[in-house]
């Protein structure tokens, strides 16, 4: 099938990527020229394992493309997906959707025979009656279906998530949206992928309900946390005792210094506008908005309180950046509040991350960057791991206590073991595990 891909941002250029080494013909397209230009030329505007190698792989083979213009690819295309920014519009927490709108309108000019025009990007529910509006007032003439069809796509695991997905959901209202969307992730059959065909807004509505809820697991292990440290508990192993619970899971119950990303962050607080608007408030998911800010303002506190009280004119040391590992990804990032924090009580922070760094110097201008982890802890009163890169789990421990000031470690993953840094001399604090 010919697929159109517009926006090249994190969905788009690895849902893009995916279809065409399925074997469809797929072109991306972006209003973003030195985006595409860097594109033709093998370079990924994105951090996500395994995408370059794809990319290029397609590319030679002929299945994918690059342009800044739509016209052509999208009155060629069996479906044309809309996959642009949705970011939180400033001021009242509601999805900005002047992308997805000013796409449904240069999609309808360029239309050509039947095609099935799809949400991919994440929009609250009634934004595919929108885009069908759009497009029908701009060409009342064209033969279109709207269709929805959310990404759960996990940043470091998209490319796995697309292709051995849990679930796919596809909201159309018409027969003939569902029989394209079924041939576009025919491929998938053989993994036995389940297609979930729904209405339009439920489609739209499972991914703010799904986002929202793992968000609400994040924020209820986080509060177990802090009353396991007040109590003498050990937070990971409550989280394992009710993970084994097969009507809970194990998953998303690691305690931490609270969620960011792309994701939750914007998608928890859109929900909650949008049920605002229709007089439905969700005060479970308010409060998680509001704990979860909260956590990540206090974790300057937490470290202050390792070392010793005050952290004026004190060096502390954090190790990542990025929300998460295996991406480069700053948006929401607990660092960001953290360091903050920091700088507020008076520290002086230098930071180390494997892949963010660049980016974090437009969040974070007024810190000291290192070239690695030890260069990271040389002189330092205290030592933060923020985020869990797998090159953190295995540090030269008695290296790294050599080159730090005083050994202060807080570790905000729970990444170590508590009985063997104790055993080298640190003073270690942990989530939900007291301080040794």
């Amino acid at each position: 099938m010919r697929i159109t891909m517009i926006g090249t941002g994190y969905v788009g250029l690895v849902s893009g990527a995916c279809f065409a080494d399925f074997g469809h013909r797929v072109t991306c397209v972006d209003t973003d020229a030195a985006k595409i230009a860097a594109l033709h030329r093998g370079e990924m505007p994105i951090f996500e394992p395994g995408l370059d190698q794809l990319v290029e792989a397609s590319v030679k083979a002929g299945r994918l493309d690059f342009q800044t213009d739509l016209a052509g690819p999208v009155g060629e295309a069996d479906a044309v997906f809309i996959a642009v920014g949705t970011p939180s519009r400033r001021g009242d927490g509601h999805a900005d959707l002047s992308y997805v709108h000013a796409a449904a309108r240069e999609i309808a000019a360029a239309l050509k025979g039947f095609t099935v025009v799809v949400t991919k990007s994440t929009v609250p529910v009634g934004t595919g009656d929108e885009v069908e509006r759009i497009i029908r007032e701009t060409n009342p003439n064209a033969d279109v279906a709207v269709a929805s069809n959310p990404e759960f796509l996990r940043e470091g695991a998209a490319i796995r998530d697309f292709k051995h997905p849990d679930r796919i959901v596809v909201g159309a209202d018409e027969e003939r949206a569902r029989k394209v969307m079924g041939e576009v992730y025919r491929p998938l059959y053989l993994n036995q992928a389940p297609i979930m065909y729904t209405a339009r807004r439920t489609a739209e509505l499972i991914k703010y309900a799904a986002n929202a809820f793992l968000a609400t697991k994040i924020t209820f292990i986080n509060e177990i946390a802090d009353l396991s440290e007040k109590v003498g508990a050990d937070v990971q192993e409550v989280a394992r005792g009710i993970g084994l619970d097969n009507r809970i899971g194990s998953k998303f119950l690691n305690a931490g210094p609270g969620f960011g990303g792309s994701c939750f962050p914007k998608d928890t607080r859109a929900l909650v506008k949008t049920a605002l608007d229709h007089d439905v408030p969700l005060r479970i998911v308010e409060a998680v908005l509001a704990v979860n800010d909260n956590r990540k303002r206090a974790m300057a506190r937490k470290v202050a309180a390792a070392a010793g009280g005050s952290l004026r004119g004190k060096t502390v040391a954090v190790l990542g950046l990025t929300f998460k590992p295996e991406t480069d990804d700053m948006r929401e990032a607990p660092s960001i509040p953290l360091i903050t924090g920091l700088l507020d009580l008076g520290a002086h922070v230098r930071a180390y991350d494997p892949i963010g760094m660049e980016l974090a110097k437009h969040d974070l201008p007024d810190i000291a960057y290192a070239v690695d982890p030890y260069d990271c802890a040389k002189g330092a009163d205290a030592l933060v791991i923020v985020t869990e890169w797998v090159q953190f789990r295995a540090l030269d421990l008695v290296r790294l206590k050599e080159e730090m000031a005083h050994p202060v470690i807080v570790d905000l993953r729970n990444i170590y073991r508590r009985d063997e840094m104790k055993a080298l001399g640190f003073i270690y604090e942990s989530v939900g595990r007291g301080t040794i």
